[in-house]
């Protein structure tokens, strides 16, 4: 009977499983969604219509456009923002100095917020919950110095690494997902760092006529600017650092 009762016992009880069966097929939609949108971006040659020369080419249809459909223009270039920044595509600073074109430097520097911040959401959330595996492989000797900054002071770290534009902003995106700072302080750090840089671009974009390269606009003081911005983030940790050193 003890057998006959271990054997049954076997038998009834389910293999042990390592993640939910809806897990694979959700990074598999995810990961084709993915392919398609950046294989279609480059299939279809899109990145010819994010020049310099291809926006002031049709400067004059673009601005009649928004000037007869203006909801429509607006929905339409926070739509592509947050497309191109969710897929990590390029051209965020030509799409930037169109909103400055189009919309005026205020309206477009808020209209560039929220379709950046929205995407920059999508690929952090992205990175966090489907692609986690993939970013450690792909970025893993880039994680440690992120993390550890991370881990002392979230809001100010990542206001840091969105105010100096030395580091990548899909990239910020993707670690971001990987570390503990809660989608909250994402959103808000992200939502503020960009405000200087999209007015940059954005009032740029108000001269467009007189621009011939991205290089103009993103001048040694401009940049020496932002960088001086990102270390004003750090001073809540300095002071941290310095206040336990003197405590202890």
């Amino acid at each position: 009977m003890s057998a006959h009762v271990t054997e049954s016992t076997m038998t009834n009880t389910p293999a042990p499983t390592t993640e939910t069966p809806s897990s694979p097929v959700g990074k598999f939609v995810l990961a084709l969604t993915l392919g398609a949108g950046i294989a279609a971006f480059f299939y279809f040659d899109l990145g010819q219509y994010l020049s310099l020369d291809a926006l002031k080419a049709n400067r004059d249809n673009l601005l009649a456009y928004t000037e007869a459909n203006f909801g429509a223009a607006v929905a339409i270039f926070i739509f592509l923002y947050i497309v191109q920044t969710a897929f990590s595509l390029p051209g965020g600073a030509l799409m930037t100095l169109a909103g400055g074109f189009l919309f005026g430097s205020l309206l477009g520097t808020l209209f560039v917020n929220i379709g950046a911040t929205t995407g920059a959401t999508m690929a952090f959330l992205v990175a966090r919950y489907l692609l986690r595996d993939w970013v450690e492989q792909k970025f893993g000797n880039r994680l440690e110095p992120i993390q550890a900054g991370f881990a002392k002071n979230a809001f100010s770290y990542l206001m840091t690494l969105r105010l100096i534009p030395a580091f990548p902003f899909f990239l910020v995106n993707l670690v971001s997902g990987l570390t503990r700072v809660n989608l909250g302080t994402y959103v808000v750090a992200t939502s503020i760092g960009i405000i200087p840089g999209s007015f940059v671009f954005a009032f740029a974009g108000r001269q467009l006529g007189t621009i011939n390269s991205l290089g103009e606009i993103a001048s040694p003081p401009v940049l020496l600017a932002f960088s001086l911005l990102g270390l004003l983030a750090l001073l809540p940790i300095a002071y941290r650092k310095f206040s336990g050193r003197k405590t202890a």
